[in-house]
């Protein structure tokens, strides 16, 4: 009993340490899929990196503890959301959505790679508004989100 109960540790210790924050989904596959309410997550993240941003611009100019303390963690915000944004993007939609078309047929390798342009374009837009605090790139993260979104329409 003794040792059943020290492998029964063993076990969960083991999943949570190898475990990592996904945000996307699970990789089972469940078959479980809400493609749209990503594309919804995804577009609340956009904002918070938004509103980040704006914040970033108005604190950058304090010098009080306070407004540097702010400053550290909408900075820290906007990379967690546009991180989250990457992970959406590579582990649902690249590794579970898209699935790779023959070459030969003209129409789904035109459409396969149409899917991986836009999230490619998606996450080096996300990338982008880790680099910088800028409004134009917070834009440029926004459409890429609708092009992606209009490739998953609600259902």
């Amino acid at each position: 009993m003794k040792s059943l109960c020290i492998v029964g540790g063993l076990v969960v210790l083991s999943l949570l340490a190898f475990s990592s924050s996904v945000y996307a989904h699970c990789q089972v596959p469940c078959g479980i899929y809400d493609d749209h309410a990503r594309v919804h997550v995804m577009e609340e993240d956009s904002v918070t990196i938004e509103k980040a941003t704006r914040l970033i611009g108005e604190l950058t100019g304090l010098h009080d503890a306070t407004s540097h303390n702010q400053l550290v963690r909408w900075v820290k915000t906007k990379e967690e959301h546009a991180n989250r944004i990457i992970s959406v993007t590579a582990e649902y939609f690249l590794t579970q959505k898209i699935k790779p078309a023959d070459p030969k047929d003209e129409a789904a390798w035109k459409n396969y790679i149409l899917h991986l342009t836009t999230c490619h374009k998606l996450m080096r837009a996300a990338m982008k508004v880790k680099q910088t605090v800028s409004q134009e790139n917070v834009d440029a993260l926004k459409k890429a989100i609708s092009a992606l979104g209009a490739l998953y329409p609600a259902k």
